[in-house]
């Protein structure tokens, strides 16, 4: 578990890396990646290991490991965040913007408004768009550098047109880990609207220092009919690139119909991508897992420090995540200018706040999932980049 190991994804067919200089104009040979939201990690043991057996065996035919993948699936949710999962409750999607599309698709209809609590994890309106649905934006409040909700507000803006909410919990890009108390506010929200309720809890394994991650079935059981949770080990174990995450619906009637559309479709799992999941979510991933939050808890420190260092950047407090939400409204600056020296002059690909909502247009999102010497190479750019305001 060397996480310090400096490995060049470049010239991979890396997203992250080579698609940098083409989207941000940041070049390939010299800048930093902090956008994409994987890691600069190799994958842990076990699942390396399993995907060479594949390999050396070489026959890729029809596999049934939904039984294996189900209860590793099942222990991982008990173990580490005591949630008992049923096996027939489990679904899988091509990772979880798949399943925000198949849940849009089987429960809401064109036209139907979608609640987001801004600014949000970017593909969510993407997708909601995309499916003809509307994008029903509810700003969290800033409350001192931490994300709050309004549900007063929330309650003043909802139409009778909306019948689904997405929550991202823990909360890209702000690292909130949600309060037993907020998620019971979003609950009782949802069923005063009558919305059902999506909770995206892909970051529930990158939680930092005293914040507990609460699944939603246990902070507020009553909503089990109107619930439909997303999961993924694809952000804790950095296989994103196996596209393979799970709906996990608790509620039978909804599963019923969860079911005969992935029926319709035929959408069908890879071996590759279950079989990986299966060796992740296991005692030796587990101790991969922590070690890696100790680790970008570390980076988080770095990063924190340096950014307080420069007057007029602020960056949110992280409960949770590998994702630095920095605020550079202090400076004065214009988006352009300020988000031009990042780009430009520190050349760094970080992610517009924009992209994620209201509420995002002062911000940038950098990602900490990298090696320590890359986050203390971006520090000392980003002190260069604004050394006029120090």
């Amino acid at each position: 578990m060397n996480f310090d190991e400096n490995i060049d994804r470049r010239g991979t067919l890396s997203n992250k890396w080579d698609s940098m200089e083409r989207i941000y104009g940041v070049p390939s040979d010299t800048g930093l990646p902090m956008w994409v939201a994987d890691t600069d990690f190799q994958a842990p043991a076990p699942v390396l290991s399993k995907i060479r057996e594949m390999v050396d065996h070489g026959v890729f035919g029809y596999t049934d490991c939904d039984g294996q993948y189900k209860d590793a699936i099942r222990w991982w949710m008990n173990a580490r965040h005591g949630w008992e999962v049923e096996a027939d409750a489990i679904f899988t999607a091509t990772g979880l913007c798949n399943g925000v599309g198949l849940c849009l698709d089987t429960f809401t209809n064109a036209g139907d408004g979608v609640v987001l609590f801004t600014p949000v994890y970017h593909a969510f309106a993407r997708v909601i768009r995309a499916a003809g649905r509307e994008v029903v934006e509810c700003e969290l409040v800033n409350n001192d550098g931490r994300y709050e909700m309004d549900f007063a507000a929330y309650d003043a803006q909802m139409t009778g047109k909306e019948t689904m909410l997405i929550l991202c919990s823990p909360h890209n890009p702000g690292g909130r880990v949600w309060t037993q108390e907020e998620l019971q506010g979003v609950a009782d929200f949802a069923k005063r609207h009558n919305l059902l309720l999506i909770s995206d809890e892909i970051h529930h394994d990158l939680v930092f220092g005293g914040a507990k991650h609460i699944p939603m079935p246990l902070a507020a059981p009553e909503i089990m009919d109107r619930l439909l949770m997303l999961t993924a080990p694809s952000k804790t174990f950095n296989i994103a690139g196996l596209h393979t995450g799970q709906v996990i619906i608790p509620d039978p009637e909804l599963r019923a119909k969860f079911k005969q559309r992935i029926a319709a479709l035929s959408l069908a799992p890879n071996s590759v991508g279950q079989l990986a999941t299966a060796a992740a979510y296991s005692p030796e991933g587990a101790e991969w897992a922590d070690a890696q939050v100790a680790y970008i808890n570390e980076n988080r420190k770095v990063f924190d420090a340096a950014i307080a260092a420069i007057p007029g950047l602020k960056s949110m407090p992280l409960e949770a995540t590998y994702l630095a939400w920095v605020d550079f409204s202090g400076t004065g600056m214009a988006r352009s200018e300020f988000t031009a020296r990042v780009e430009q002059t520190a050349k760094i690909a970080a992610n517009h706040g924009t992209t994620f909502g209201t509420g995002g247009e002062n911000y940038l999102r950098f990602n900490l999932g990298t090696q320590r010497s890359r986050i203390e190479e971006a520090c000392q750019r980003l002190a260069e980049a604004f050394s006029d305001l120090q």
